[in-house]
């Protein structure tokens, strides 16, 4: 086993090639996507007007991940992120299932946006199957990715720039249409009609966490990004701040206008087959907008989509370089781009195009397993931070240029509110308890392999170490 405390090194090759705005907006790209555009509609359905309560509690455990994933990463600039720290503070085991489990979770929502193009391609072409758009545009993403990094940024930045215009656009529309500038003020009457704010209690607001954290999964590339990032000391905390509030402000806007314009049990659904953004447009009766709004959806799941296939790359490329899996997927082309490591990554895209054949609620059950790998994942990330802030202190680490506020306090109520999404997802009987009958073997499955090869591995390699300084 290559040695545990050089991992920056170990995973060099890789070009430096990211500038701050292209981090950012590469952040946004990840974490704007189908979970705003086409997840919400399930947000409401749960918990009607009172969803904005739900994207509180998620924003609130998305900062808390956002302040202590870019400190580690700002100590540890490394492609292998979260995985790695998880390796070097919690141990092995912990290393190994958070870089599977991660890249598993990302590989289904590779697919779960991959069945979202398609069905936003529907609304111009009804009577192509999703499962041929679905391969189309995922080979289309796999070749961008195969490019240099700078290549990737570039594009990933104008998919990006293209969400946020829109969404302000939305947000601007939508103030315009609730105070009745140039037609008739819907005002504000949709948050309390249909059995009030919150129709469905508490339960529906927490049963909606779940939708609305899938939202924010993907603030934690930018800290993946970091070991090809130009300057990722000032780079990651600035693009990590910068990302988390345009996400907070762009979501709660968004939400509260689509409440206001369009009543609750219309906008929500258990069966996605609309987003509500585009439902928003029809229900006002500008039908050319709802296609252009269905263009920005496309775009957005096209982006979280590419950025996706980035991480999911990274994640098998840190694994491989660790010698958790084949060294073959650990070599890089000449222009710095893991592509073994990729076209693994891509088998998301023909695993959604076969379930988008068999099942409607294909986007339902991918997205739950997914939010189960992206959730162990975020948990594991906090215990290694709480790990890595008493041993860099101890080390007489240098002073970082940023730190999480309110040290260990948040990072335990952040722990807490995880595990008990996760326990609701198992609890659940309607389609989110399907995370945990795949989750749970997957976990029992890379714990096994863990300790009957690589543990075993490494063991020999220390006994071997310590007999030659004998």
């Amino acid at each position: 086993m290559k040695d545990k405390d050089n991992f920056i090194e170990r995973e060099s090759g890789l070009h430096r090639g990211l500038t701050k705005n292209q981090l950012t907006m590469i952040g946004l790209g990840g974490a704007i996507g189908t979970g705003l555009f086409m997840g919400s509609a399930i947000a409401i359905n749960y918990a009607g007007p009172a969803v904005i309560l739900s994207y509180v509690i998620a924003a609130f455990i998305a900062v808390i991940m956002m302040f202590s994933l870019s400190e580690m990463a700002v100590a540890h600039p490394t492609a292998g992120s979260f995985g790695v720290y998880a390796e070097k503070y919690l141990g092995g085991w912990a290393g190994f299932t958070s870089r599977w489990t991660y890249w598993a979770a990302q590989v289904i929502a590779v697919g779960g946006e991959a069945v979202a193009v398609g069905i936003y391609m529907t609304y111009w072409f009804p009577d192509i199957p999703v499962w041929v758009w679905t391969l189309g545009f995922g080979a289309a993403l796999i070749y961008v990715n195969s490019r240099s990094v700078e290549n990737f940024g570039s594009i990933e930045y104008w998919f990006a720039m293209i969400k946020v215009v829109a969404i302000i656009a939305f947000i601007i529309f939508g103030v315009a249409v609730v105070l009745g500038i140039g037609t008739p003020a819907v005002g504000l009457e949709n948050f309390t009609k249909h059995d009030g704010f919150m129709p469905h209690g508490f339960g529906g607001v927490w049963m909606a966490v779940l939708m609305a954290i899938f939202s924010f999964v993907g603030v934690e590339v930018i800290a993946v990004t970091a070991g090809e990032a130009k300057d990722p000391r000032s780079a990651v905390p600035r693009a990590m701040r910068t990302m988390v509030v345009r996400l907070i402000v762009f979501y709660f806007l968004a939400m509260g206008i689509m409440i206001a314009v369009v009543p609750w049990i219309n906008a929500g659904a258990k069966e996605i087959a609309q987003s509500p953004f585009v439902l928003v447009f029809n229900h006002v009766g500008i039908s050319a907008a709802a296609g252009i709004m269905n263009f920005v959806v496309l775009t957005a799941a096209l982006s979280s989509m590419n950025t996706n296939l980035y991480m999911t790359s990274r994640m098998i490329f840190s694994l491989s370089r660790s010698d958790y899996a084949p060294e073959a997927l650990g070599k890089l082309t000449k222009n710095g781009t893991p592509v073994n490591a990729l076209l693994l990554s891509s088998i998301g895209v023909a695993l959604a195009a076969l379930i988008s054949k068999i099942s409607p609620l294909a986007y339902n059950y991918l997205f739950g397993i997914a939010l189960f790998g992206a959730l162990f994942v975020w948990l594991l990330t906090l215990l290694s931070h709480l790990k890595f802030r008493k041993q860099w202190e101890q080390n007489g680490g240098e002073k970082l240029p940023v730190r999480a506020p309110w040290f260990p306090v948040l990072q335990i109520i952040g722990i807490v509110l995880i595990a008990a999404i996760l326990i609701t997802m198992g609890l659940d009987t309607e389609f989110w308890n399907v995370s945990w009958i795949i989750g749970v073997p997957w976990l029992v499955f890379l714990t096994l392999i863990y300790y009957t090869k690589y543990k075993k591995k490494l063991t020999q390699t220390q006994k071997g170490q310590s007999g030659k300084t004998a």
